[in-house]
């Protein structure tokens, strides 16, 4: 090992090594920023879970970018992720959809990314009067004229899915507000509940988990916000290690471990509890 760990650490580092499935955040974790995006960390983590032949999915409420766009920056990057790796928000956003409804006409509060993953599924964007559902995302272009134009279209009977319900993402100025305040104000305004697919909700952990073909107990969460990483796992029966370059500074004795990057993954992967040193 490149350095000392605490019998503590030891520990944890044998929970990771007895992981399947390791599921990664995005922004805050690997790196942060939308405007001008910085490098957090990764490049070691990812390629030592590749030496140990452990599966990994990139378990991201970015809505914003689309999957081919998150993929091309996490290989800039020199983050070795292949794009089936990464779940998105919006791509499962889109997937639910078709799923459960076939093809659809939609309402769109959101960007670019959102669009073109609806768009591979053969979903309609629409701006008429007529939309079968309300598709909400991240949007910094957002006008009172289309909130209200949705919450019109949402009270009217077009069910509101929404990407995610996380308060904040993690900008270069520090945590920003994200979709969670908008969806509320939409269910407020319309007097219904949206159905929501990013974290905090299970069905975003549900959804790798089949994806991966694991167990709950097979898989760990490794992210930046105790709301919607660590609490949300832990709805599904996923246990998780947050690490503090994003949004939360402490897991309030929900995480495994708190980490302060996250390719401390690397050398926890080479450890192994006292306990345990002969099992290995």
């Amino acid at each position: 090992m490149s350095r000392k760990f605490s019998s503590e650490r030891l520990e944890v580092g044998y929970t990771l090594r007895r992981k399947t499935l390791f599921l990664f955040d995005l922004d805050g974790v690997l790196y942060k920023g939308k405007e001008v995006r910085e490098k957090i960390g990764g490049t070691n983590a990812v390629e030592a879970l590749r030496r140990s032949g452990k599966k990994l999915l990139v378990l991201t409420n970015n809505s914003t970018d689309a999957v081919e766009t998150i993929h091309e920056r996490l290989i800039e990057f020199q983050i070795r992720v292949r794009r089936e790796e990464i779940l998105s928000s919006a791509l499962l956003t889109a997937e639910y959809l078709e799923s459960k409804h076939g093809e659809v006409s939609y309402f769109l509060v959101g960007e670019a990314g959102l669009e073109a993953e609806m768009k591979k599924c053969g979903h309609t964007r629409t701006k008429g009067d007529h939309v079968q559902f309300v598709v909400v995302g991240l949007d910094r272009t957002l006008t009172y004229e289309k909130l209200d134009r949705a919450a019109r279209l949402a009270a009217a009977g077009a069910p509101i899915v929404a990407t995610h319900s996380a308060r904040f993402y993690m900008s270069n100025n520090g945590p920003a507000m994200a979709t969670g305040p908008v969806v509320r104000a939409l269910e407020y305004a319309a007097g219904t509940r949206a159905t929501i697919i990013g974290k905090p909700s299970p069905l975003m952990f549900q959804m790798a988990l089949g994806r991966a073909g694991c167990n709950a107990s097979e898989a760990v969460m490794v992210g930046d916000q105790v709301d919607t990483d660590i609490e949300g796992a832990a709805k599904v029966g996923i246990e998780s290690v947050l690490v503090t370059t994003g949004v939360d500074k402490n897991a309030r004795g929900m995480a495994l471990a708190t980490f302060a990057n996250v390719d401390e993954i690397a050398d926890l992967l080479q450890s192994a509890g006292p306990s345990h040193r002969g099992k290995l």
